[in-house]
């Protein structure tokens, strides 16, 4: 949730042969797809190899959607390592800030029906809730909200600095949250992440349709993409289903990994014990982060979203619209528009989605090209280094790029 902000093997791959015709004289050849998939495919796995023996991640699983090469999955690694059950493609896990495109995307829909205007104060629809140390909700916009530009800051910062015991299984009403995080100092920069925005913006839509977030969600997306293993846990601490355990540093360990740039280069193949995450009340995450999904109905949303299904193509214009982002709490490159996160490939143009974490030790990732190809990688343990972490991205670039694949078209609002 914060940072959107890491043995045996299951890989299955479905591939399309194409034919192509030979090239006319003095034109420029053009790569064998066939080749191309098999290259991708093989970056990927090594990427995927590199998470797990490199850096000390348990299980890593990706599905890949690509119309030139079909549908695959890879997987390596443990998705329990009690059992030594291999990490799955199918298997759900806590999706965490991948959230925060689904309530945006309901934020957006209400926009395009005239119910909701992104550009008026949340005060008009939720009077009087940031008020106090300075924060005003006459002055912050529905359309900051989603762009992380409101200047509110991340409760997640404040509430998580307790005993993990003390917090892990308790329930958390959006209001306690949201009241947490206006009791914390103002934000240095003017795009700062911030699940408190999500947070908001899920009471700005139960204000307006007189439904709560999770309701609208699923009857807004869930239901019309068909995305059966998709849900809100509500105050449930378990995964419904086949799913990945999850593991982070042991509480008695905690804060002795990432402490900064100290540790960037560096390689943790067996870092701090581990503990089991797996079971925890994600009403912490809310409508900011608290969704439980799969790899492929993860494909599946951002392909729903991105090929119309879900918003006008005028609205989505609107989605797509970036500010720079923090590379601190981001990184590099990235851009964030209204609940998305616009990323650059290595081979040139951009991926569109989302990353996740939660505090259990899952971390997610969708992203999608405007060229009609998507990923969903999913780990059950949070990268722990600055290199860990730019590893995990670099699946992304390994599934895009590799064989010379790159994207017909870049994309990138200002």
């Amino acid at each position: 949730m914060r940072r959107p902000e890491r043995c045996a093997t299951a890989l299955a791959v479905a591939s399309a042969v194409l034919v192509l015709a030979a090239p006319a004289a003095n034109a420029v050849a053009r790569p064998n797809p066939s080749a191309a998939c098999d290259a991708a495919r093989g970056a990927v796995t090594g990427s995927l190899d590199a998470l797990v023996t490199r850096h000390g991640v348990p299980g890593t699983a990706v599905e890949v959607v690509d119309p030139g090469c079909g549908r695959w999955t890879a997987a390596r690694g443990v998705a329990d390592r009690a059992t030594g059950r291999p990490m799955n493609a199918g298997d759900r896990l806590r999706i965490g800030s991948v959230t925060k495109t689904f309530t945006a995307t309901v934020v957006v829909q209400l926009a395009a029906e005239g119910r909701i205007a992104l550009d008026a104060p949340v005060g008009r629809y939720l009077p009087g809730l940031i008020r106090g140390n300075g924060y005003d909700g006459h002055t912050i916009t529905v359309r900051q909200l989603l762009q992380h530009t409101s200047g509110l800051p991340d409760y997640t910062e404040s509430l998580g600095k307790g005993p993990v015991n003390k917090w892990r299984f308790r329930h958390f009403g959006p209001r306690e949250l949201i009241a947490a995080a206006l009791k914390m100092p103002h934000p240095d920069k003017r795009w700062h992440y911030a699940t408190t925005n999500a947070v908001i913006a899920g009471l700005v839509v139960e204000k307006v349709t007189g439904r709560g977030v999770e309701a609208e969600v699923t009857r807004r997306i869930l239901e019309p993409l068909g995305l059966r293993d998709t849900y809100w846990p509500g105050d449930s601490t378990r995964i419904r289903g086949p799913h990945s355990h999850s593991y982070f540093p042991a509480p008695e360990r905690q804060g002795s990994e990432r402490k900064g740039r100290e540790h960037q280069g560096q390689e943790r193949p067996s870092g701090p014990p581990l503990a089991d995450g797996t079971a925890w009340n994600m009403t912490f995450g809310g409508a900011g982060g608290a969704l439980i999904s799969t790899p492929a109905d993860v494909n599946r949303f951002y392909r729903g979203l991105f090929g119309g299904k879900l918003v006008p193509a005028r609205w989505l214009a609107e989605m797509k619209h970036t500010v720079p982002a923090d590379p601190r709490r981001l990184w590099p490159g990235a851009r964030y528009g209204l609940g998305l996160i616009a990323s650059p490939l290595r081979c040139g143009g951009m991926w569109w989605g989302h990353s996740g974490t939660v505090p259990g030790g899952h971390r997610a990732l969708g992203a999608v090209t405007t060229d009609g190809r998507s990923i969903a990688l999913a780990l059950n343990k949070v990268p722990d280094t600055d290199r860990a972490e730019a590893d995990f991205r670099a699946v992304v670039d390994s599934a895009f790029c590799a064989g010379d694949r790159t994207p017909h078209q870049s994309e990138e609002s200002a």
